[in-house]
């Protein structure tokens, strides 16, 4: 299920991801009750790194990091496994030159809540499949213009839900042996 904003939603949890210019996508992540939004540069594979992290969470790894350059900030999102949950902390480094291999706790806590892996899934991939819908594989090069669409990636995760959380709603249910 997409809202009309292109968000991912199956309960509180929404998470969206726009291209909002050369380079540059904003992300928004919400739990009905507080939000966390950034602008991501094409500095790193930002919305690559995001799936294949959410992916990795349904594999052996426990907890997962992904960093979005803010130049020069960084937001550090880590996804931590519990059980069917995932509890999903956000930090911001004022410099990403000086923060990559810092401990998560220099960095000043801007957001945390624990959902599902399921609803993580779920709308992680919807935000994806809606960026590839409203701007095209070629699209996504010419305004990302360091980095492909990651197709790879999003089917990586996409395959991991439907199998994993039997979804069967939105774009989840073509093809769910896949």
């Amino acid at each position: 299920m997409t809202d009309a904003g292109g968000r991912g939603m199956m309960g509180d949890l929404r998470f969206s991801w726009e291209l909002s210019g050369t380079g540059r996508a904003t992300y928004r992540i919400s739990d009905g009750t507080s939000e966390s939004t950034d602008i991501v540069s094409y500095c790193t594979d930002a919305l690559s790194d995001l799936l294949y992290a959410v992916a990795g969470l349904y594999e052996a790894a426990d907890a997962q990091r992904v960093s979005f350059d803010l130049e020069p900030a960084e937001t550090r999102w880590r996804l931590r496994r519990h059980g069917a949950d995932v509890e999903i902390t956000i930090y911001r480094f004022p410099d990403m030159t000086t923060s990559w291999n810092a401990p998560d706790g220099e960095g000043t806590r801007r957001w945390n809540s624990t959902q599902p892996r399921a609803e993580l899934g779920h709308v992680v991939v919807e935000a994806a499949e809606t960026v590839l819908r409203l701007h095209g594989e070629a699209g996504y090069r010419k305004k990302w213009s360091e980095h492909d669409f990651p197709s790879a990636a999003l089917d990586d995760l996409r395959r991991l839900h439907r199998r994993d959380d039997e979804c069967r709603h939105g774009n989840c249910q073509v093809n769910a042996d896949s």
